[in-house]
């Protein structure tokens, strides 16, 4: 199979290649969402077991008039890992103040279906689509002929992917982006019992089992590798050293996989680790952005889960 020679399939074929010749395996998750992954993730968003949508949903609809006033003008917003933008329309409803909407996301085709919707639901906004992957490019914001005040919204708990020092460069990014007067609303998963926890990453339904696998299948598709999906079992485990859920691929047996002309053996019980979902308190978040300060937060009546604004 001839590879498609463009910087984003390089960048795979690269990551998985350096990925798999690592002693500990791993893939690492920005690979998740092409258009399937995409999809697939917006499943099990809806799923019963998946409180961080509902749970974050809830506090957006219950505050998010202290939100927008605390925007004090007319704002660009942007929206690190858009996905189908469901959470950000809470905020539109609330207020005409966002005037400017930049959604980032990096699969492509996904974020062209979801600009079309919001571009029919909402004739007065201006949209700007970027894509990409937030932590590879900067955001160069073209505000028309308006200087309006930024706000980055990195909703979801993706933060709790990072490590400490992909937060700080996400973080010099943002502040570069958004400015010395901008502002950053996070979504951070507290920590919480482990039977709310883990049933989020290992479904009933499987469906998150088949979006982990899919980054094989994607390695199938658009680099000609040769992983069989059936010799593989999703796992999700909790590292109670690292305060983090670690997404797994288990080989189920002894066996090979090519990649263009490399080979990766894999011995049975060897895993591809492919995410990690840190759950952080505020006040360990506090610790770790940087030039950035906690301003106020809202939380859910549980302590679950909550949304952070930084300034």
């Amino acid at each position: 199979m001839a590879i498609p020679n463009n910087k984003s399939t390089n960048q795979f074929l690269n990551n998985v290649i350096e990925g798999l010749s690592k002693r500990e395996k791993s893939v690492p998750s920005r690979w998740f969402y092409d258009e399937e992954g995409s999809e697939l993730f917006d499943r099990i968003t809806k799923l019963p077991e998946y409180y961080l949508m509902r749970t974050e949903t809830a506090i957006l609809q219950k505050f998010a008039n202290d939100i927008t006033d605390s925007f004090d003008s007319e704002v660009a917003l942007v929206e690190y890992g858009a996905g189908s933008a469901r959470k950000v329309r809470i905020l539109f409803n609330a207020s005409d103040r966002i005037r400017m909407y930049l959604p980032f996301d990096i699969s492509v085709e996904h974020m062209e279906r979801t600009v079309v919707r919001l571009k029919w639901e909402y004739p007065e906004l201006l949209i700007r689509p970027i894509s990409g992957d937030f932590m590879e490019k900067g955001v160069s914001l073209q505000l028309a002929q308006k200087d309006w005040k930024r706000v980055g919204f990195f909703s979801g708990s993706t933060i709790g992917n990072l490590s400490n020092k992909q937060i700080a460069k996400f973080m010099k990014s943002a502040r570069s982006t958004l400015g010395t007067d901008g502002i950053l609303l996070i979504g951070l998963d507290l920590p919480k019992p482990l039977d709310v926890l883990l049933p989020a990453y290992d479904d009933a339904e499987g469906v998150t089992a088949k979006f982990n696998l899919n980054i094989l299948q994607r390695a199938n598709r658009e680099l000609g590798a040769d992983f069989k999906l059936d010799a593989f079992q999703h796992s999700a485990i909790w590292n109670e050293s690292e305060s983090r859920v670690e997404m797994h691929l288990i080989s189920q047996h002894d066996q090979e996989v090519s990649i263009t002309d490399k080979k990766f053996n894999f011995k049975k019980g060897e895993t591809i680790h492919t995410e990690n979902s840190r759950k952080m308190s505020i006040e360990y978040l506090s610790k770790i952005v940087e030039d950035w300060t906690v301003y106020t937060y809202w939380t859910d009546e549980n302590n679950y889960f909550a949304l952070v604004m930084l300034r």
